[in-house]
């Protein structure tokens, strides 16, 4: 096979996407500029975290940085998985590390199980409760499902010192299905997890109660889990946060979530604020709706860019930033092209605008699972 040619990209945006992406199609890139114009130039520890994470579940990928670490070379290797474990720097969350992971893991070698710690639950990054309640479903369309499936959190860990630890396993496949995700159905109960660690457990009671004031106008249906932590499984600093899912009869899930204010930083959050901000967060994402919430729709065209050469489509709410500059990456990545349609609500009959995003998949196949 001849060598792709090298990728090259200025700056530190999207460095995460694009680490991804040159693994996935074993495409050397180089980053340069990597914020050279700030007083403390240079990568920081947590993208360095994330690339020694690719490290760990590749073989012989080769990582070149210079001395002010302002110079990115990377020229992947073979995803190869296995067990691991890593620490994840404690200035982002875990959701960021879990993000990457959960675009490689179905084409690993041997099946990921890796345990992660570090920040569970933050204000930035998507928490593990959410991927958990949101691209696990989203796996299992595309045929990634089986008992090896999993996002268990053994410990919670908050900002700034963390402490939390999970642990994520996920088979692996050699080709993905592809989907019709078009109708999003409508919702038919509420879930949610309401937690509280190093504080007292009426704190979750009391986010409970405020989020079902707001809730209860819209269904009956709803369950919100308390979950108070003590001791060793409560990770280093106080906080608490929740997370809400709305689930459609077709198997749709949305979210949104809140974490508190960390130790020492910014004025303290009332727990009856929070619930309630988080239930409108939630109404929010299902008037934007669409089949995918907006944390997982990068996921989702990632996963439909590499199905079989067949037709996929998913419905989308109106498209985030991150997930545009997504689209982009594919195509310089994989050359690929989507075709985007925008539906107005009242095609729709309910909420904001939505996409429909259609692609045929490059066939792309897991060449390094060992077939049985």
């Amino acid at each position: 096979m001849a060598a792709e040619p090298r990728l090259s990209y200025t700056g530190c945006n999207f460095l995460r996407q694009r680490l991804v992406l040159a693994t996935l199609s074993a495409r050397p890139l180089k980053i340069r500029g990597i914020r050279s114009q700030e007083q403390d130039p240079g990568l920081r520890d947590f993208e360095a975290s994330f690339i020694r994470l690719i490290d760990k579940v590749t073989n012989g990928s080769r990582i070149e940085i210079n001395q002010t670490g302002t110079t990115l070379y990377y020229q992947p290797g073979l995803l190869y998985g296995g067990s691991l474990e890593h620490d994840c720097s404690p200035s982002r969350g875990i959701g960021y590390y879990l993000e990457g992971l959960l675009c490689l893991a179905p084409f690993m070698k041997h099946p990921l199980k890796i345990v992660l710690r570090g920040v569970t639950n933050d204000q930035v990054d998507p928490s593990v409760d959410v991927l958990k309640a949101t691209a696990l479903p989203l796996l299992k369309k595309f045929g990634i499902d089986g008992e090896g499936l999993e996002i268990k959190i053994n410990r919670r860990g908050m900002p700034p010192k963390g402490g939390g630890e999970i642990l994520f396993a996920c088979p692996v496949r050699r080709v993905l299905q592809p989907i019709q995700f078009t109708d999003p159905g409508k919702i038919k109960r509420i879930r949610g997890t309401a937690y509280s660690v190093r504080v007292s457990p009426q704190m979750a009671n009391r986010m409970v109660e405020s989020a079902r004031g707001i809730l209860n106008k819209f269904l009956p249906d709803i369950y919100i889990y308390t979950d108070h932590m003590k001791g060793v499984s409560s990770g280093k600093s106080p906080g608490f946060g929740m997370c809400l899912t709305a689930e459609t009869i077709n198997g749709t899930v949305l979210s949104a979530e809140l974490a508190s204010n960390p130790q020492g930083q910014g004025a303290a959050v009332l727990p009856e604020e929070l619930g309630q901000n988080c239930a409108k967060l939630l109404l929010e994402e299902v008037y934007r709706g669409g089949c995918v919430d907006s944390t997982n729709q990068s996921l989702v065209l990632l996963l439909m860019t590499l199905g079989q050469r067949d037709v996929s489509k998913v419905l989308l709410g109106p498209l985030s930033p991150y997930t545009i500059e997504f689209l982009r990456h594919l195509r310089s990545f994989f050359q690929i092209m989507f075709k985007i349609e925008t539906k107005t609500p009242e095609e729709e009959h309910m909420g904001g605008e939505k996409v429909l995003m259609t692609c045929v998949g490059i066939g792309f196949s897991n060449l390094s699972k060992t077939i049985r």
